[in-house]
């Protein structure tokens, strides 16, 4: 049997004095992409997001890592300070892997990144990854449409630049016009989201899913229903990093429940 790699194209190339903003997927290294793999074989130098997992850093061999990740407690450099960074390093003539969890273009700052490589003339490539609003679902036995019932899912974050809820974020309109909804970085707002989404006719019954570490080893899985939603998190004491679903589909998640963290070899 012929190499699988062998039927495929041929990668581009990664250059020296380029970015390349590289999705590493929502945690199991088994979903990153080919390209992926292939940007951190090829880099010198790896700048990094604190949710990636060892593993996939091993793959970037001896390339300099610079971790950049945002930490509670702990500071962070601003986005103005890593985009320069990408930029110094690029102008270095190294040839620059910025891993990013999740996919670079939803609900990260790769646009502000791209945007501060253009105008500095740096050669960039997006690799978009999976992002944790479907991984996350999907390990947790929740797809986010089904047939007929679900024309509409709305990707939702719960976090603005200030750290509460993002100005203008119309969640009446929302609730009216998506029937699944997916919530990034939601955890802290929850109680406010589900208010709202009640005030807003949504019924109290409907199933919703938290699904922590999605993809992950440690992956948690919380069935509930909106009414009970920010109750229930409390009680049960999860936390960030954790997506949330609110929905039709999200009631299927006890009948589709095939991801065993402990039998997994990842």
């Amino acid at each position: 049997m012929p190499d699988p790699h062998s039927l495929l194209p041929p990668l581009p190339q990664l250059d020296a004095g380029s970015v390349w903003l590289v999705g590493a997927g929502p945690g199991d290294p088994g979903l990153l992409t080919r390209l992926a793999v292939h940007a951190l074989a090829s880099c010198d130098v790896v700048v990094h997001d604190a949710l990636i997992d060892p593993v996939v850093l091993t793959l970037a061999g001896d390339a300099e890592r610079i971790d950049i990740g945002k930490r509670g407690g702990r500071a962070s450099p601003s986005q103005e300070t890593v985009s320069a960074l990408l930029i110094e390093q690029a102008r270095a003539g190294r040839r620059v892997c910025r891993l990013k969890g999740g996919d670079p273009f939803v609900f990260g700052r790769g646009p502000d990144e791209a945007l501060a490589l253009a105008e500095a003339n740096i050669t960039f490539r997006v690799v978009p990854g999976i992002s944790a609003g479907l991984a996350g679902p999907a390990y947790a036995g929740v797809p986010l449409t089904v047939g007929g019932p679900v024309g509409a899912v709305a990707l939702i974050s719960g976090q603005g630049p200030g750290g509460g809820l993002p100005q203008g974020l119309d969640l009446a309109a929302l609730a009216k016009g998506a029937p699944t909804l997916v919530l990034f970085m939601a955890m802290r707002v929850l109680p406010e989201i589900t208010a709202r989404l009640l005030a807003a006719g949504r019924d109290p019954a409907e199933p919703a899913v938290v699904v922590r570490h999605a993809t992950w080893a440690s992956q948690r899985r919380l069935l509930t229903t909106l009414g009970r939603l920010a109750e229930d998190v409390a009680a049960a004491g999860l936390s960030s990093p954790a997506v949330v679903v609110i929905g039709p589909t999200a009631g299927l998640a006890e009948r589709l429940d095939w991801f065993r963290p402990d039998a997994d070899p990842t």
